[in-house]
């Protein structure tokens, strides 16, 4: 691949408009990188090559005839949990499912933006654990196929970091997006609760889950945010409308930063890899350089895995029985669907009943600064097949070793971004991530945008081939 196969979102609108290119040549090149990675990669679950093309034809004459849509004509990857119509969501299940009739609400408004969806990404089932591994094969790290890219949005984040699509959308119920987005040395943006629609689902995850873009620079993943966000007529509770990409041309100011290295009491006995506090060591130096006010401090979490759990839990028996055929789903999944069950109705209820009291304590945080600086996981990308075989609760005890800092910020409906921190000496990507207030996107993202002009990350993409330890610098 050349360094011209990984143009951004942003170039690619350019390129379009400038009449540099054609919806057509790009979109034929999109298809033709996902055919020849495929069967190493494994990014797609499913590909519309054929309606592609005549949809870019289209987006070609509507160009030619000087229209101008945010996303007129540029390739689009979404996860396999969103529904396209004709297409069956599948979401990493086994087993047949019917096509949908409708796209949702994420893909409307994509297709409003003029994007032409090239496929759906390959998705972990139920989107549960922090690897891409299942029913439709396993996908692999662009940096080195010997490991994964992370879950449950590895595919979408796969698609990106190869350069098989200039952006993509994921999903994030406890770091979907993060997660993978540290493991590929991508932007990953988890919104504000309720910023980009879920419709036809409402409450997803009951509450943890929201959708979010997946791109290699900050502008990428704002212009994507500014598409999605939006609220379907029957959605509730909608924050504020923000500009993401107009908050990535501003300078953030001079922020009080809080470093946390302790994660939440998850019990697992979690350590910060060497490599991955190095390198996130490495931003908060980089952010005091900026002139940032730097220093440790920690959330205040309390015991805040009690009311994750019975909602995550309860959140897969919800999704598992709008899906595959019960004795498809993998036996771990079964083992959590009963989880999910003892954990219903009262229990379930106070566990969401605390979010409040949540809000209050762990945001007194905010009170003494503006942004907190994690990492995004624990330790390096994992290899491809390394929980395999597990039982249902050591493959949440490894998952909650190996990622502890993601997920209380789905519990609280609160916006954060992963950036990335660079890479191991075995040239494996790791991120950072800053976690920010209700509503906070717009400071998160100029704080990103900043760290981005300096740190100059995008020049880096991995030499696809097989397990290359070379990045290509741009």
């Amino acid at each position: 691949m050349s360094t011209a196969d990984f143009a951004g979102l942003v170039e690619c609108t350019r390129s379009l408009t400038d009449g540099r290119d054609t919806s057509v040549s790009l979109v034929r090149a999109s298809l033709e990188r996902i055919a020849a990675t495929q069967d190493t990669i494994n990014a797609f679950r499913c590909v519309r090559a054929e309606a592609a093309l005549r949809e870019a034809e289209e987006a070609d004459r509507r160009l030619a005839a000087g229209e101008r849509l945010p996303l007129l004509g540029v390739p689009i990857a979404v996860k396999d949990d969103t529904d396209v119509a004709g297409l069956p969501t599948r979401f990493g299940c086994d087993g047949e499912d019917q096509p949908k009739s409708a796209d949702g609400e994420l893909v409307r408004r994509l297709r409003a933006a003029g994007a032409v969806i090239v496929g759906k990404t390959n998705a972990c089932e139920l989107g549960q654990w922090p690897f891409t591994e299942g029913a439709f094969g396993a996908t692999r790290n662009p940096w080195n196929t010997a490991h994964s890219p992370g879950g449950s949005s590895g595919g979408s984040a796969a698609a990106v970091a190869a350069g098989l699509v200039p952006a993509a959308v994921g999903s994030d119920g406890g770091g979907s997006i993060r997660i993978p987005a540290a493991w590929t040395h991508l932007v990953g943006i988890k919104p504000q609760r309720g910023r980009v629609s879920l419709h036809p689902y409402t409450d997803a995850f009951q509450g943890l889950t929201v959708n979010g873009p997946l791109a290699r620079t900050v502008a990428d993943a704002a212009l994507l945010l500014d598409v999605l966000a939006g609220a379907h007529p029957t959605d509730v509770g909608r924050p504020a409308p923000i500009d993401a990409s107009a908050a990535c041309r501003r300078e953030p100011g001079r922020l009080r930063i809080a470093v946390a290295w302790r994660p939440p009491l998850t019990l697992t006995g979690t350590r910060v890899h060497r490599d991955v506090r190095r390198a996130v060591a490495g931003i908060a130096e980089t952010l005091a350089r900026l002139g940032h006010h730097v220093e440790e401090a920690r959330p205040r979490y309390g015991l805040i895995g009690l009311s994750f759990v019975p909602r995550a839990a309860a959140g897969v028996t919800d999704a598992a029985a709008r899906h595959a055929v019960p004795h498809l789903l993998d036996p771990r999944t079964r083992s959590t669907v009963r989880t999910g069950r003892r954990l219903g109705g009262r229990v379930l209820g106070i566990a969401r009943g605390r979010e409040p009291r949540q809000h209050r304590r762990i945001g007194g945080i905010y009170d003494t600064y503006d942004v907190v600086l994690t990492p995004t996981t624990a330790v390096p990308p994992p290899r491809v097949g390394d929980f395999d075989g597990l039982s249902a609760w050591r493959t949440d005890t490894a998952m909650v070793a190996a990622c502890p800092y993601a997920w209380p910020w789905n519990a609280l409906g609160w916006p954060a971004v992963n950036v990335p921190a660079g890479l191991t000496p075995d040239g494996l990507p790791v991120g950072a991530q800053l976690l920010g207030p209700d509503s906070g996107e717009e400071l998160l993202i100029s704080l990103a945008a900043q760290l981005e002009a300096e740190l100059r990350w995008p020049r880096l993409h991995p030499a696809l081939g097989s397990t290359s330890r070379t990045p290509v610098e741009q």
